[in-house]
C-alpha cells in the first residue's frame, strides 16, 4: 500500500510564498509520477503541476512562471514552491502519485492520493 502525505499548507498574503511538500513511501515511490492538483471552494479539481522520475514537467498555465514542481528521489518526496501567491489560488492542495509512467493531467491517471492541505491566500 502506497502512502501519500503532504504537509505545508497555510495562510499567507497575496505575493507571498509557500511552499508544500509531498512524502510517498513504498518501495517503488521514486519511479512513480508525482502530481499536484487542487480544488477550491464549489469547484471541480484541478491540474496543477507533474513531475516524472527523472525531473521531467509539466504545469497549469494559470501556474506557470510561478510555481516549481521538484523532486528528492532519495527522500521520495516532491516539492511545490509557490510564488507569487494570489487569492485566486487558494484551494485544498492535493499530492497524487501514479504508478503508470505516463504524465497524466487529469486526476483519474494517479493511483493513489493524500488528504490534502489548505493554501489559504488572503488579499
Amino acid at each position: 500500500q502506497v502512502q501519500v502525505v503532504e504537509s505545508g499548507g497555510g495562510l499567507v498574503q497575496a505575493g507571498g510564498s509557500l511552499r508544500l511538500s509531498c512524502a510517498a513511501s513504498g518501495r517503488t515511490a521514486s519511479s512513480y509520477v508525482m502530481g499536484w492538483f487542487r480544488q477550491a471552494p464549489g469547484k471541480e479539481r484541478e491540474f496543477v503541476a507533474a513531475i516524472r522520475w527523472s525531473g521531467v514537467n509539466t504545469y497549469a498555465d494559470s501556474v506557470k512562471g510561478r510555481f516549481t514542481i521538484s523532486r528528492d528521489n532519495v527522500k521520495n518526496t516532491v516539492y511545490l514552491q509557490m510564488n507569487s501567491l494570489k487569492p485566486d489560488d487558494t484551494a485544498v492542495y492535493y499530492c497524487a502519485a501514479a504508478v503508470a509512467r505516463a504524465m497524466s493531467t487529469m486526476d483519474v491517471g494517479y493511483d493513489y492520493w493524500g488528504q490534502g492541505t489548505q493554501v489559504t491566500v488572503s488579499s
